[in-house]
């Protein structure tokens, strides 16, 4: 294991430390103050300044995460929501989104509200607000790492209609600036069933400025709208807060390297020396990436939000034929990395990979 830039064995840190909890690891607990009340979460920490918490009665997406002090990403008015406010009408989604280091959206719709046959859907899908089930913290030594490692599952079923499990294991280790999301979907149930997920990763303030720049591994881009259309050539800049700004999004088609994997990467190189945030991911699987921009007053925050569909209501993908099925008992995997990149070697080596 690295710590403080030596490596050590098992052993010998075990000679240093009368308890691992103070290199890093995991710890319970329930938030217990407004709409947050009850919710369970699992506080990370990997002992390099990344930290991060971990919402099981949100599905396992992660809230809060930061690099040595300095918030990583954009926390909304809402907070972390319980999600017994949840509101699946129209955009009520909204209502208890915290944006944070991950929420998860779908997982048999992800776009706007809309209609789909007789089925009435609200904006980005219910997973986001159902609590995971069986979570196990599975955190041990391994060698001489010690692997940080929660799991847990999710199921998105109906009487007579879609039934889905998505089976999350989050792992990282201590020394690691980063984590590693990797999600299983199965189809338990007797029909086919759409299947449509997006990872909303949602860097924010002071990572996200006017002098921040986002660099990615894009084949082709597509505004959503006309109004985005008047800005595509200015899709990886970004300006300080604006008076009513309208937000912005952009259809990425990923690139992917020679192991299949793609990356985009908010990068601040006027900040603490250099800070970035890179989101990797495998395009066997998430073919593109949609990209959210909105730099709102209060409302300011950049979505890299890697996807298996365009981001449209459900019958418009449907029609264009884009739309994931999956059969009974069919199983889908994804697998996707958030990593902070610190220095200038390392934002300069993730902005020459994005331009290959």
């Amino acid at each position: 294991m690295k710590i403080g830039g030596k490596t050590y064995t098992r052993r010998e840190l075990n000679e240093r430390v009368g308890n691992l909890a103070q290199l890093g690891g995991t710890r319970r607990v329930v938030l217990d103050d407004g709409p947050a009340k009850g919710v369970s979460a699992i506080d990370v920490d990997t002992g390099t300044g990344f930290r991060f918490t971990v919402l099981p009665d949100r599905a396992l997406d992660i809230s809060r995460a930061s690099y040595n002090g300095l918030g990583l990403v954009h926390l909304t008015a809402n907070g972390e929501v319980h999600p017994a406010f949840y509101d699946p009408h129209g955009l009520g989604w909204l209502r208890s989104f915290f944006a944070g280091l991950l929420t998860t959206c779908g997982i048999t719709n992800i776009g706007p509200p809309g209609t789909d046959g007789d089925e009435e859907l609200g904006l980005h899908g219910r997973y986001a607000n159902l609590p995971a089930q069986r979570v196990q913290d599975r955190s041990g030594w391994d060698g001489d790492e010690y692997r940080i490692e929660i799991a847990g599952t999710v199921e998105q079923c109906v009487l007579f209609g879609d039934k889905l499990r998505l089976t999350r294991t989050i792992s990282t280790h201590i020394g690691r600036r980063g984590v590693t999301i990797h999600d299983r979907v199965e189809n338990f149930g007797h029909q086919p069933s759409p299947f449509a997920i997006l990872y909303h990763v949602n860097p924010g303030f002071p990572l996200l400025d006017a002098a921040s720049e986002l660099v990615a591994t894009v084949a082709k881009t597509e505004p959503v709208n006309e109004h985005s259309a008047k800005a595509i050539g200015e899709w990886h800049r970004f300006s300080a807060p604006t008076a009513g700004f309208a937000e912005m999004n952009y259809l990425h088609t990923a690139k992917p390297d020679a192991n299949g994997f793609a990356c985009a990467a908010m990068l601040n190189r006027g900040l603490a020396g250099g800070l970035g945030l890179r989101v990797r991911w495998d395009t066997t699987t998430l073919p593109y990436f949609n990209e959210w921009k909105m730099m709102g007053q209060g409302d300011y925050v950049v979505g890299i939000e890697p996807c298996n569909s365009p981001c449209e209501t459900r019958a418009v993908v449907r029609e264009k034929g884009l739309l994931p099925m999956l059969e009974p008992g069919e199983t889908r995997e994804m697998h996707v990395e958030i990593d902070v990149l610190a220095g200038a070697g390392e934002l300069d080596a993730c902005a020459t990979a994005c331009a290959k």
